[in-house]
């Protein structure tokens, strides 16, 4: 049994999403309280693992259980003449069962569980990973209620040349000036859409979708978007340090905190194979 799993959480104390010795991450978190709810060593497939400090409204995962831990599910957290029956119950019942181990007040929440569809892949068969990013600059002014999950920037920004320069950013590019380098990485992706507006209070909120993301990209486009909005890079720098392609001091990667991972896209479920196979063949290539 493969189930989706939807997340949110708050990832001010956690060391990012993957596992890491002797670190509390959002993996380690998720996979232990599911140990206690079906019980061997159940493991994650995350649609795109978070760095630390970094947040997500609506991230997505799988899971895969056998029959013993679907079994062990019901019976350790129902009454037998209450247990739901079919795979689908099954499936949505596995929320709820990792709520009460996580408990009310977790900065970690399993939003939803269902049954995922044949074929489906949390990670290969995504096909754009959406982020925003938030900035609370002199003209918003600070608010402490969101200090988690806005940045800071002690001057006023230009929000029109910040949304004309990510605009300008769009589209099938080598972004290898905007991703901390890793080797044998590839930094080639398409950026779908990039722009800025203002939310109701004032913060600048950046919207960022791509086909997938390298290392701090969005991080470091929002620096760079930051820079032009503070007149220290006219709209022109960022695409020419876009095309040089290295990375330069003048382009900062922002702080962690601003950033939440809000929206995975997939494909229609007839398609989920298909393009898991695609891009696994491609992530062999790169």
């Amino acid at each position: 049994m493969r189930i989706r799993l939807d997340i949110a959480y708050d990832g001010t104390h956690f060391r990012g999403w993957a596992r890491q010795p002797g670190l509390r991450t959002v993996q380690e978190t998720l996979e232990t309280a599911l140990a206690r709810v079906v019980g061997g060593s159940p493991r994650l497939v995350v649609a795109g693992r978070t760095d630390a400090g970094v947040h997500a409204s609506d991230q997505v995962a799988h899971v895969d259980l056998d029959e013993a831990q679907s079994e062990r599910m019901l019976a350790r957290h129902a009454r037998p003449s209450a247990a739901p029956q079919t795979p689908e119950d099954r499936a949505h019942a596995l929320a709820a069962r990792i709520t009460g181990v996580l408990g009310a007040y977790s900065d970690v929440a399993v939003t939803g569980s269902r049954l995922a569809p044949e074929g489906f892949d949390a990670r290969f068969s995504a096909v754009w990973r959406r982020y925003e990013y938030r900035i609370a600059d002199t003209v918003s002014g600070y608010d402490p209620l969101e200090r988690n999950r806005t940045t800071t920037v002690r001057v006023a920004l230009d929000e029109t040349a910040m949304d004309a320069a990510a605009r300008a950013l769009i589209g099938l590019h080598d972004f290898a000036a905007y991703c901390k380098p890793r080797e044998e990485a590839t930094t080639i992706r398409t950026l779908l859409e990039f722009d800025w507006h203002r939310d109701a209070a004032g913060v600048l909120v950046a919207n960022v979708k791509a086909d997938a993301f390298c290392h701090s990209m969005v991080r470091a486009l929002v620096g760079a978007c930051v820079a032009v909005g503070e007149g220290r890079l006219g709209l022109d720098d960022v695409v020419d340090i876009r095309d040089a392609r290295e990375r330069v001091p003048e382009v900062k990667v922002l702080a962690a905190r601003g950033l939440t991972l809000t929206e995975v896209g997939y494909p229609a479920d007839e398609l989920l194979a298909q393009r898991a196979e695609q891009t696994r063949a491609r992530r062999a290539l790169d």
